[in-house]
């Protein structure tokens, strides 16, 4: 059996920062520090630098940052978020950052104001603050949701903005498995990436991938992390083709996304009866049972009911696929 090339390195795109920062340019690094005990200063991409504050240390931290070494016999003044500060001059400044009142610190010569580099300063809490910028998802599994139709490698990862904070704009999305990249591609509403792992269906998982999305509100940056396995996110895509044949025998197909050969990667179906005004999730089921086949006779007196088919990878016993479901009326069927 044929697997697949090894896993490549993917390039994880960066996306443009909104309102106040600027896009990301690759001019160099500025370099910075901050007063010690203040609070540590890392750097998390190019132009951008991270205050990490914890608990009990000074609500206000003074934090220096330098234009670059090419320019430091130059006179330089300094915008923060697009204004002139007065008394920021030369080519190294020290700026006191107050709670999360970051900002982006733009330097240019002061003759004729051409733009030389920049840094933005952004604030991350202790990891022991409660996190403010996204939702927990529905299924009370994390803020982040993953899934994926299949194990050819490609899977999506969603979340939600809170209410009040659904300007927040992702800064950096970081996904790996081994130390290998894996590419992703942020969606136009910056709500959900898409990712593709170059893998092997058939190949065991022997690592789990992990997924940092690194968010900002104004100058608030939150950190959210999750660890996972293919196994763990596949869902089968809705069954197609569910119809109603004679002599009450019910028929559908597997799912086109679903990996081939399926005498490899089987699938278990559920298959449920319910009432006529139920829906499929009801608990009031009149009949339920599993099958490897894709049809299935119905033995009940009643004509009138829902027929409800799910699938589930049968090694695995991952997450269920949606329910497809056909409303019989006294022979007449309404299937989807």
């Amino acid at each position: 059996m044929v697997c697949c090339r090894d896993t490549f390195s993917g390039v994880v795109k960066f996306v443009k920062m909104r309102a106040l920062f600027l896009v990301v340019l690759y001019a160099g690094l500025c370099y910075a520090s901050s007063d010690s005990n203040q609070g540590e200063v890392e750097t998390l991409m190019d132009n951008v630098l991270v205050l990490k504050r914890s608990k009990g240390v000074s609500r206000e931290v003074n934090v220096t940052v330098s234009c670059g070494g090419a320019y430091e016999n130059q006179a330089v003044v300094w915008k923060k978020d697009g204004e002139i500060v007065p008394g920021l001059l030369g080519n190294n400044i020290k700026v006191l950052v107050k709670e999360l009142a970051g900002g982006n610190y733009s330097c240019h010569l002061d003759q004729n104001g051409e733009y030389l580099n920049h840094t933005v300063i952004l604030v991350q809490l202790d990891p022991e603050n409660k996190t403010v910028i996204l939702e927990e998802n529905p299924s009370g599994k994390g803020k982040i949701h993953c899934e994926a139709a299949n194990y050819n490698g490609s899977f999506n990862c969603s979340w939600t903005r809170t209410q009040y904070r659904t300007n927040a704009a992702v800064l950096l999305v970081k996904v790996e498995r081994n130390s290998e990249r894996i590419s992703c591609e942020l969606d136009a509403n910056g709500r959900e990436i898409h990712c593709q792992e170059n893998r092997c269906p058939f190949q065991e998982e022997q690592s789990s991938i992990s997924l940092t999305i690194y968010i900002h509100n104004f100058s608030l940056l939150e950190a959210y992390a999750k660890s996972f396995y293919l196994s763990d996110i596949v869902r089968p895509e809705t069954l197609p083709h569910l119809q109603l044949g004679d002599e009450k025998v019910f028929s559908w197909s597997y799912p086109e996304s679903w990996e081939v050969p399926r005498t490899f990667f089987v699938l278990d179906f559920q298959v449920k009866i319910v009432k006529r005004h139920h829906t499929c999730d009801s608990e009031e089921s009149i009949m339920l049972n599993t099958t490897q086949d894709t049809n299935y006779q119905v033995k009940v007196k009643s004509n009138k009911f829902v027929f409800c088919v799910r699938a589930q990878d049968k090694y695995t016993e991952g997450q269920f696929s949606p329910w497809s479901q056909c409303k019989v009326d006294k022979g007449n069927s309404d299937c989807s």
